[in-house]
């Protein structure tokens, strides 16, 4: 029998705290029920939308398609334009230039 706290007195040992585990033997964990897996931590945007941009640089299909699932299509957009923005500004600055003329420039747009 798996008892619900954490630690447990076992009468056998001789006063010697044990810590309980689940019924396959893993120690269960504070919060959650027992036989409830973890659930997987959710990508947010900023996540997506890095996976994504690095994927479509790399050409990567595959990677393409999986990161575009990770959050909803506006999402996904929104961070897009929030890592062009960092992007452009981060390289503006290095070049001591505008971000219109790197913007510009980066799309092989004429700059004058």
């Amino acid at each position: 029998m798996v008892t619900r706290f954490r630690v447990w007195w076992d009468s056998r040992t001789a006063g010697t705290a044990r810590t309980a585990r689940t019924a396959d033997g893993r120690e269960p964990v504070e919060g959650r029920p027992e036989g409830q897996r973890p659930k997987r931590r959710a990508h947010n945007l900023f996540e997506a939308a890095a996976a994504y941009v690095s994927a479509c640089a790399e050409d990567d299909q595959e990677r393409i398609d999986e990161a575009a699932a990770w959050v909803s299509p506006e999402a996904l957009s929104f961070g897009v334009n929030e890592l062009a923005c960092r992007a452009v500004i981060a390289l503006a600055r290095e070049r001591d230039e505008s971000p219109r003329t790197v913007a510009r420039t980066l799309l092989g747009l004429p700059t004058g």
